[in-house]
């Protein structure tokens, strides 16, 4: 059987350069992948970012080519480097090196960039003579490839067997402003579409209308992407393809994230040597100055400062805590206003540590030191902090959304012995305190918790898992859509 091919096409790439989940997906998914028993083979293209050019890696030139851009000759240099095993290609031209920045906030900047990128990367396919049976793109960065190729591939002998599958990692974002930019490499505005009359012009919207299989990162979130409060405004569109929309949950690192190895920890430990894990909470109580009592739950949340990470509801949640015994810890960055209201809280509560940075090595100390973890998320299209804290037998507190639910079953007294945390249903501060009450009172019995932390720590979050479901769906897009 010939191996299917497939051409990975994502702006992030850990550990080269991450800026949100998109970035741990395309670093881990292609090499996992690539190790299936059917030995698929996997090439992965993303831009030179200037930063990548500083990194300690070999880039070998491969080629020089140039695309049209207004009529004009626009020049492009590819690169090649092994990265875990898998073939990667690195786009550079005037577009990407225009700007230090992965996401310059320039509309019109950022549109040429990825537009520039998507283009160059099926461009140089075609001079290497590597012909992919599906091209993978990630989010409105890569979608100008997926419509390129429907424009191109009926009167296109190299493309015409190709399939393509979008990967929705974050539906609102969709490449607002970048209209002009994909008109100047001739991509010109759909008419007369299914999509709405707004979205005719932008690559998200664009991609989704002709891809041939699209996917999200979780099935909750390709279920609330049919709703007009998750839809962004294209949920009537996505109903309409509902039967080509899959929902896969993403991986985790099961080796770096493994408590039993993990070095930044003051006491390894697993499932089956849980009491080890105090020493971890001992040592960050003592290092955060707070009550040295390893009896007082400690609550959690690792996270950006972000309306739609719910972070807003946190502080008067545990205001309305001050009859109970709890100690907690903050630790994130982002929105001025957020990082306001949690120092704010830290300042009332001499209980409270707000930490108000990026900490790649605290983030999993508190992870192994903490009971609960706090994701009051508005929305989370999959989300790693529950899986992380459930590695580390901190016991996630959730709201029901997206991949949380999906991958957290909740503690009820009826169903106890399935348990992997705790759930809450509406986006307010009484709902996560209410839910927190529940918590509390079940941590109150040291067996049942142990419980819950032992099943979340044998749950199997693994990137192969994802790698097989992505597969499948790589042979279902082929056979489906066959010539």
């Amino acid at each position: 059987m010939v191996p299917i091919k497939i051409l990975f096409l994502s702006a992030e790439f850990a550990p080269l350069v991450k800026v949100g989940g998109l970035g741990d997906v395309a670093g881990s998914l292609p090499a996992a992948i690539q190790a299936l028993p059917e030995l698929p083979e996997v090439r992965v293209v993303l831009p030179l970012y200037p930063q990548i050019k500083d990194a300690d890696i070999e880039l070998t030139p491969v080629r020089r080519f140039s695309l049209m851009h207004n009529a004009d000759p626009l020049l492009s240099e590819a690169f090649e480097a092994e990265i875990n095993g898998v073939t990667t290609y690195f786009i550079d031209g005037s577009p990407v090196n225009s700007s230090p920045a992965i996401y310059s906030g320039d509309n019109i900047q950022d549109g040429t960039k990825f537009c520039f990128f998507s283009l160059a990367a099926m461009e140089l396919m075609r001079i290497l003579g590597w012909q992919p049976d599906i091209i993978h793109a990630h989010d409105w960065h890569a979608a100008p490839a997926v419509y390129h190729l429907r424009l191109i591939k009926e009167s296109d002998s190299f493309y015409k067997n190709t399939k393509s599958l979008l990967t929705v990692h974050n539906l609102p974002f969709l490449g607002y402003g970048t209209e002009t930019a994909l008109q100047a490499f001739g991509l010109p505005r759909a008419h007369m579409s299914p999509l709405p009359d707004w979205a005719e012009g932008i690559p998200l919207p664009l991609g989704l209308l002709t891809a041939d299989k699209i996917n999200t990162v979780s099935p909750g979130y390709a279920e609330e992407m049919l709703t007009p409060e998750f839809g962004a405004n294209l949920e009537d569109f996505l109903i309409s393809r509902k039967d080509d929309l899959n929902g896969i949950l993403n991986g985790l690192d099961m080796e770096s994230w493994d408590p039993e190895t993990d070095p930044n920890l003051t006491s390894n430990y697993s499932g089956k040597s849980l009491e080890k894990r105090k020493d971890n909470k001992e040592r960050l109580l003592e290092d955060l100055g707070l009550i040295p009592d390893p009896k007082v739950p400690l609550l959690a949340m690792i996270n950006r400062m972000d309306y739609q990470k719910g972070v807003d509801l946190v502080p008067d949640a545990l205001r309305s805590l001050d009859d109970l015994d709890w100690q907690a810890v903050i630790l994130g960055t982002g929105d001025q206003q957020l990082e306001v209201s949690a120092r704010k809280l830290d300042e009332e509560y001499p209980h409270v540590r707000t930490i108000l940075k990026f900490d790649g090595a605290l983030a999993r100390q508190i992870y192994a030191g903490s009971d609960l973890i706090l994701i009051p998320s508005r929305y989370e299209p999959c989300g790693l902090t529950q899986m992380i804290g459930m590695r580390y037998g901190c016991v996630p507190l959730a709201r029901a959304t997206g991949g949380l639910k999906d991958t957290i079953i909740d503690y009820q007294d009826t169903g106890a012995r399935s348990s992997t945390g705790f759930l809450f249903t509406h986006p307010t501060s009484a709902a996560l305190a209410k839910t927190l009450r529940r918590a509390l009172k079940v941590y109150q019995d040291q067996r049942r918790w142990q419980g819950i932390q032992r099943r979340g720590m044998k749950l199997n979050f693994s990137w192969e898992r994802s790698a097989n479901a992505y597969f499948q769906l790589y042979k279902k897009t082929i056979s489906e859509h066959s010539n």
